[in-house]
């Protein structure tokens, strides 16, 4: 299996109003250190995974509306509870979305919240 990873970040801000959250029901923010690896059981004809640029590229177009927002406030996450794991999952679709006419191997997005937590999603 080959993987490529790229690493990019965004600063966010959200609430999670669940009781089961805590001081997290409040407004707060984040910064999440967005990793995405792609994976594949073999190499282009130019010997690549990804093109690493148009990978960039992917991932900035995915994360450019949420960087510096506040999610309670966007229209695509009304209702929702944004937690780390969704965001992977949401970031997962974009990014897959933007690369699916040039790669058809698996996705693994990772949030990383800090230095002691962080959350995936792969598929």
């Amino acid at each position: 299996m080959f993987s490529v990873t790229i690493r990019q970040h965004i600063m966010i801000a959200h609430s999670l109003p669940h009781p089961d959250f805590g001081p997290a029901q409040r407004l707060h923010g984040a910064t999440y250190v967005t990793d995405v690896t792609f994976y594949s059981q073999q190499l282009t004809e130019m010997g690549i995974v990804i093109d690493i640029a148009l990978a960039h590229d992917a991932l900035k177009k995915a994360l450019a509306p949420l960087d510096y927002q506040n999610l309670d406030e966007l229209p695509q996450f009304k209702g929702k509870l944004t937690t780390t794991e969704f965001l992977a999952l949401y970031i997962h679709g974009q990014v897959k979305a933007a690369v699916a006419d040039q790669f058809d191997g698996r996705i693994k997005v990772v949030l990383g919240e800090s230095h002691e937590a962080w959350a995936a999603y792969e598929a």
